[in-house]
């Protein structure tokens, strides 16, 4: 795994709700594409089975129009605690990351870690440098919104 580390990246947010509410709020095919994508963009979902084997096929457009497809493809699926699932760009697309989510309790609070490892080192400073760790905070605090009901 020589290498893992320089092209990693953790977002980290606490949610003050307890993680049954917040796993719900991620791992529900109505709700996920509702918060999913930062400020300003909406999802365009195509096929989604959330469960260890399916995947989530969709467009995420921003604000100005612009597409960008995406597949996620989840690997395992640990209840309450963890999520875990491959990027791939577009429907079977070329992959540019593996990705998790980390679920934990800390005094009825949650936890979230998004983690991704990305393929290259290239495509890590690329997505560091338009802005991924702050876009992922504002994902984040869109699923903060939806499970507080704010």
């Amino acid at each position: 795994m020589t290498g893992v580390a320089d092209r990693t990246m953790l977002i980290e947010r606490v949610i003050k709700a307890p993680v049954p509410l917040v796993w719900g709020a991620w791992l529900n095919e109505a709700s996920l594409p509702t918060w999913w994508g930062p400020d300003g963009f909406s999802c365009r979902t195509s096929r989604i089975d959330l469960r260890q084997g399916g995947d989530w096929v969709f467009d995420m457009i921003g604000p100005d129009g612009t597409v960008y497809p995406n597949h996620h493809r989840y690997t395992l699926i640990r209840p309450q605690s963890r999520i875990e699932y491959t990027l791939l760009w577009g429907e079977n697309g070329p992959k540019h990351a593996d990705a998790w989510a980390s679920f934990e309790d800390i005094g009825g609070a949650t936890k979230i870690t998004l983690g991704m490892v990305f393929i290259t080192r290239e495509e890590f400073e690329t997505a560091k440098g338009f802005g991924a760790v702050e876009l992922g905070q504002q994902t984040l605090g869109k699923l903060e919104k939806v499970v507080l009901g704010s």
